[in-house]
């Protein structure tokens, strides 16, 4: 396992994280709590130590199984992150849209990331997580009710009470990010990145690089487009998300298939399956400094966390990029 620093921090994580949405189940179509925490257990095994997580995944179960999972592990050797702003317990901000808890029961999603609602995600998250802070705490989405600087200021607020250590932010534009940094600082910005989502590289990667702001990359094998295993008419399980992103219709999963198949020599030359060779690809990419990477058991997490092994050249990279840039997705 390879490591990177946060810039600006003292934060040395491994580059590939491991992102515990679908561990929590929601909008994954359920999960196996069991499977999950042995999908943790094994990533650290193998060198992963920092584990992405939020207050909204499965509604507080994705952090309640992380914390279940580090026990054990000295916590000066995990790092945790997490993200706040989005309330499914309160109506107020920004309506996000409809969803189903775990359980079947209808809720509203809300962006709202208000003074006192940040310092009340905080507290909850610290009693899931089972620890007294968090070392990365970062806001999941804008929320245009609320001033920036009141929420930054809240965010400072807990970084001077010792609850947090850092603060980052997701789904922020570079124009965002900008105004964050009036008031607190911010290292990290957590975006979606990958072979066929590359919209960052215009504006917010220019920007992070110049001002030395670490990128982490969500999704980096599209949701598992990137894996090849979808096909076309895929079945997915009541409840997942996915079913109405456009990357999976039959025919962009068509294209995105054909691509791969382009590839794959690559991979099998490597010895590695196209989920790692994307994953290999996107920590390659100017201005990423780590990786999401989700799992719902421990053979998923074991493959994520080889692909930091890997070693793409200049030329390598070049190859792919020859056949991506004629990868074109229908919208």
């Amino acid at each position: 396992m390879k490591y990177r620093t946060l810039k600006g921090t003292d934060l040395h994580l491994s580059e590939i994280s491991f992102g515990a949405w679908a561990a929590g189940g929601w909008m994954w179509g359920g999960n196996e709590k069991t499977e999950a925490i042995e999908a943790i257990k094994k990533a650290w095994e193998l060198g992963v130590n920092n584990i992405d997580t939020a207050a909204v995944y499965g509604q507080g179960d994705s952090e309640i199984i992380v914390g279940e999972a580090i026990k054990g592990i000295p916590r000066d050797k995990i790092f945790l992150l997490t993200k706040f702003g989005m309330r499914w317990d309160l109506k107020k901000g920004d309506f996000a849209f409809n969803s189903k808890m775990n359980t079947g029961e209808a809720i509203e999603v809300y962006r709202y990331a208000g003074k006192e609602s940040v310092i009340l995600e905080c507290e909850n998250s610290l009693k899931r997580l089972g620890t007294d802070y968090i070392d990365l705490y970062q806001i999941h989405w804008p929320d245009t009710t609320t001033p920036v600087q009141e929420t930054m200021e809240a965010v400072s607020k807990l970084i001077e009470q010792g609850k947090i250590r850092y603060a980052g932010v997701s789904n922020y534009s570079a124009a965002l990010v900008a105004e964050a940094r009036k008031y607190v600082n911010i290292v990290s910005d957590q975006v979606p990145y990958s072979m066929v989502k590359r919209e960052i590289e215009n504006e917010l990667v220019p920007y992070c690089i110049q001002n030395d702001v670490s990128i982490l990359a969500y999704s980096p094998m599209e949701r598992g487009l990137l894996t090849g295993k979808i096909k076309p008419g895929h079945h997915f399980a009541d409840g997942d998300h996915r079913v109405n992103l456009f990357y999976f219709k039959d025919e962009n999963i068509r294209r995105t298939n054909a691509f791969l198949e382009q590839i794959k020599p690559l991979a099998d030359e490597k010895g590695v399956s196209l989920g790692q060779l994307a994953l290999r690809w996107t920590l390659d990419q100017p201005g990423i400094t780590i990786a999401l990477a989700g799992a719902r058991n421990a053979q998923q997490a074991e493959q994520n966390a080889k692909a930091s092994d890997i070693t793409l050249s200049a030329d390598d990279i070049t190859w792919i990029n020859e056949r991506l840039n004629k990868l074109e997705l229908v919208k």
